[in-house]
C-alpha cells in the first residue's frame, strides 16, 4: 500500500507545479497587455487633448482651460515654440482671466524665449516672474542666463548668484556664473566658479582656458604657463593657448622658449586667419629680436601674402630687408651697447680718412652715445662732438638745443648728430648759422657700407 502512495505523491506534486508554472505565466502576459494597453491609452489621451483643446480653441481663442492642457503638455515635452506662443498668449491675458497663474505663464514664457533665442523676450517675462515670486530658482537661474546671452553681465552675475542663494545644490549654476565674472573682466572673482566646474568636468578645454587667462590676469603668470604649455596641441585652444605661452616667455626675455610656442602654433591645423596671423607676427619679431633677420623676414613675407597691410608689416619687410643687406646697419640699430660703441668709433674713422683722430672719451646716455674726439690735420685741430641716436622716428629741436648746449658747455668747436630717423623742419631751423651738423639715414648707411668692423 505504501509503495502505491509514493507514485501518487509524485503525480500530484507535478501536476500542481505545472499549474503554478501556466498562472505565473498567464500573470505576465496580462500585465504585458496592460503595459501596451496603457501605452496605447497615453498615447490616445495626448491625441484627445490636442484634438479637444484645439477644438475648443477654434470657438474660444482665449479658452484658459484649453491653453492651459496644451501649454503644460508642449512644455513638459519642451517643445518651445509652441509652449512660447501658448504661454505668451495665457501672459497677455491674465490680467482679464484671474484663473490664470500669471507668475507661472511669465516663467514657462521666459524659458522658452530663452531657449529660442527671443532674449528680449526672455528678460521681460522672467524679470516680472522674479519679481512675481523672488525665490523661484527658475527665474533667477533663466534670467541669468538670458543677460549673459545679451551680454549684459554685472546682471547676469547678479541675477545666477541670487539662484545659487536660493538652490545653493544645483551644480550647473557654476559655469554661467563663473564664466559672467570672467567675461565682466572680473578674473579673480571668477577663478572660484571655473574651478569647480573643472572639477565636475576635468576635460573641458574651454575652462581650463579660461581659467589659465584669469590666472595671468590676476598674477598667477607660472600657474597659468602651465595650463597653456598644456593646452598647445588642442585644435581649438592650442592657437590662442601657444599665443599665450609665447607672450609669456617674451616677457621673461626667454626668446628660444617664445619661438618653440609660437612654431607649435603654427604646425596646428585647421588654425583661423586671425590667430595664425598673429602667431607669425609675433614670432617674426623675436626672430628679429634675436638677430636672426632672415627667419623674421620670411615670416613677414609669409604675412604679406595671407593678408595684404597687416599692421606694420610692409613697413617692417622694407626696414628689415635693407638690414639683412647690411651687417653694420644691424649692428648700429640691434646689437649690444659694446658692438654699437665700437661702430661708432669706426664710423668716425671712415668720417674723417685722411686726418688723424682721436677718441678722448665716450658717454653712453639712454637714448644714444656720444664720443667726444679731437681731429687734426696740417692745419688746424678741432675739439668735436658726435651724438649718434639709435631711432628711426623723427627728431625734434628739443634735442638739439639740449645737444648744442653741450657743445657750448664743453666748448667744442663742432657737433654732429647722427640718427638713422630724420630730424625735423624746426631742428633743421635751429641749426642755421650754429656749428651742428646732421647725419641722417641716408649718408648714415653709405657711410656704414664703408666700414669693415674686422679691420
Amino acid at each position: 500500500m505504501g509503495s502505491m502512495l509514493v507514485p501518487l505523491l509524485i503525480t500530484i506534486i507535478s501536476v500542481s507545479i505545472l499549474i503554478i508554472l501556466l498562472m505565473g505565466i498567464r500573470t505576465v502576459m496580462s500585465k504585458r497587455n496592460e503595459t501596451k494597453g496603457g501605452e496605447k491609452q497615453s498615447k490616445k489621451s495626448r491625441s484627445t487633448i490636442i484634438r479637444e483643446s484645439e477644438k475648443k480653441l477654434a470657438h474660444d481663442p482665449h479658452n484658459v482651460q484649453a491653453l492651459t492642457m496644451l501649454g503644460e503638455l508642449y512644455f513638459g515635452e519642451k517643445n518651445w515654440e509652441k509652449s512660447f506662443t501658448i504661454y505668451k498668449t495665457l501672459f497677455d491675458i491674465a490680467a482679464a482671466h484671474v484663473d490664470i497663474d500669471i507668475s507661472q505663464a511669465a516663467l514657462r514664457n521666459g524659458i522658452a524665449a530663452y531657449h529660442l533665442d527671443k532674449l528680449e523676450d526672455a528678460i521681460i517675462s522672467l524679470s516680472f516672474a522674479l519679481k512675481k515670486v523672488p525665490d523661484s530658482f527658475d527665474a533667477a537661474y533663466y534670467l541669468g542666463r538670458a543677460f549673459y546671452k545679451n551680454n549684459v553681465f554685472d546682471k547676469s552675475i547678479f541675477c545666477l548668484k541670487r539662484a545659487y542663494e536660493i538652490n545653493p545644490q544645483y551644480t550647473g549654476v557654476f559655469e554661467p556664473l563663473g564664466f559672467s565674472y570672467f567675461k565682466a573682466t572680473k578674473y579673480r572673482e571668477s577663478l572660484p566658479y571655473l574651478k569647480k566646474v573643472l572639477d565636475l568636468q576635468p576635460d573641458n578645454k574651454e575652462v581650463m582656458f579660461s581659467i589659465a587667462v584669469a590666472m595671468t590676469e590676476t598674477g598667477m603668470g607660472d600657474k597659468a604657463l602651465k595650463i597653456f604649455m598644456h593646452l598647445r596641441p588642442d585644435p581649438e585652444f592650442g592657437p590662442r593657448s601657444c599665443i599665450e605661452a609665447g607672450r609669456y616667455h617674451e616677457k621673461a626675455k626667454n626668446l628660444e622658449l617664445a619661438i618653440q610656442d609660437y612654431e607649435i602654433g603654427m604646425k596646428l591645423a585647421n588654425i583661423p586667419e586671425k590667430e595664425m596671423l598673429q602667431i607669425m607676427y609675433r614670432c617674426a619679431n623675436v626672430f628679429i629680436a634675436q638677430r636672426n633677420i632672415s627667419k623674421g623676414l620670411e615670416l613677414l613675407k609669409r604675412i604679406q601674402n595671407m593678408h595684404q597691410g597687416y599692421k606694420d608689416v610692409d613697413a617692417l619687410v622694407l626696414r628689415y630687408t635693407e638690414l639683412n643687406q647690411n651687417t653694420n646697419l644691424q649692428t648700429y640699430l640691434l646689437s649690444g651697447t659694446s658692438d654699437f660703441v665700437s661702430l661708432c668709433r669706426k664710423f668716425i674713422l671712415a668720417y674723417y680718412p685722411n686726418q688723424n683722430v682721436k677718441v678722448e672719451d665716450i658717454s653712453v646716455q639712454t637714448e644714444s652715445v656720444e664720443v667726444l674726439c679731437t681731429v687734426a690735420s696740417n692745419k688746424m685741430e678741432d675739439k668735436e662732438l658726435f651724438r649718434f641716436y639709435r631711432t628711426n622716428s623723427v627728431l625734434g629741436d628739443l634735442n638739439i638745443r639740449d645737444f648744442h648746449s653741450k657743445i657750448r658747455d664743453i666748448k667744442c668747436d663742432r657737433g654732429f648728430c647722427v640718427s638713422m630717423g630724420k630730424f625735423s623742419e624746426s631742428a633743421h631751423k635751429f641749426i642755421d648759422g650754429r656749428p651742428i651738423d646732421f647725419i641722417e639715414k641716408d649718408e648714415l648707411v653709405k657711410l656704414l657700407k664703408k666700414i669693415n668692423m674686422f679691420s
